[in-house]
């Protein structure tokens, strides 16, 4: 077992039940289009990454899809909202012994293995990791102990995410990340040659 351990947080790509803002504007099958793309993206940067891996559903795990499961261990996620969700996952992850955790999404464009390769070692070096995105959320979190408030009192998939996580942070040291583009909203993909050649 490794020390360190990669969440991925997704759900099952199914028409009309993902990227759902993206397909008020572009349709469905499109915004399905998008999601697929999305997904494999990532799959493709975080498999060869060296640390153990999990991909948490939002609906029941899926055995045959883009995520292998020799290299992904796959579970079902837990919780009312997004806050809970990851707290359970990241609480089962420090039971289970893992010293250093980190959880991103499974649908950014400009996510690499890179940028996840230095979360893990900042993580040697302060307590918190985190990757603000545009549009005021996070796109990657990372700790080394378990702080369950980090996940409190949040209005989640609003522009204060951020700014309300790092509050609280406060007592604790922290590396921020570079800002990227979560791809939620037509406004976010517009500019974007590879994904706006999918439509």
């Amino acid at each position: 077992m490794s020390q360190n351990l990669l969440l991925l947080f997704t759900r099952h790509p199914e028409l009309g039940k993902c990227k759902t803002r993206l397909a008020k504007k572009i349709g469905d099958q499109k915004a399905l289009s998008v999601y697929k793309y999305l997904l494999q993206h990532t799959a493709n940067i975080t498999k060869n990454i060296p640390v153990d891996k999990q991909v948490w559903y939002a609906t029941q795990p899926v055995v045959n899809d883009i995520w292998d499961s020799n290299i992904y261990s796959k579970k079902a996620q837990q919780g009312k909202d997004l806050g809970e969700r990851m707290a359970y996952a990241f609480a089962e992850g420090f039971r289970a012994g893992y010293d250093h955790i980190i959880i991103v999404g499974s649908d950014l464009f400009d996510i690499s293995s890179v940028i996840i390769e230095e979360a893990f070692q900042k993580l040697k070096e302060t307590d918190f990791v985190i990757g603000p995105a545009q549009d005021g959320g996070y796109y990657l979190l990372g700790m080394n102990t378990f702080r369950k408030e980090i996940f409190e009192n949040k209005d989640w998939s609003t522009s204060t995410v951020f700014n309300d996580t790092l509050k609280s942070m406060e007592d604790k040291t922290v590396t921020l990340l570079e800002t990227l583009n979560d791809i939620d909203e037509y406004e976010d993909m517009k500019d974007n040659t590879t994904l706006m050649n999918l439509l």
